[in-house]
């Protein structure tokens, strides 16, 4: 199962607006996909509540990870996009 990891940039973290847009977009991917801070379980990165409970903040590493055709190109498009201030967009 193919798995990336990146730092989040946006300044609040994986919370409100950032977690939102990233949900979406993993959503937009039709792929199961999880996501896990360091050393944390994996929860499913297409429910809003399960990405904001992981309490990811700004610098802090995630790893995202896809099952299915198309998972590496998901992954990093879904890296780009963490990889950006989203609050400041």
């Amino acid at each position: 199962m193919p798995s990336r990891s990146v730092v989040i940039a946006s300044s609040v973290g994986l919370h409100a607006r950032p977690a939102s847009l990233f949900v979406q977009a993993v959503t937009a991917t039709g792929l199961p996909v999880t996501v896990a801070k360091e050393g944390g379980n994996p929860v499913d990165a297409k429910s809003i509540l399960m990405v904001m409970a992981l309490g990811a903040k700004h610098g802090e590493t995630v790893t995202l990870t896809a099952e299915g055709d198309g998972a590496e190109a998901a992954l990093d498009s879904l890296v780009e996009l963490l990889s950006r201030d989203l609050d400041a967009e």
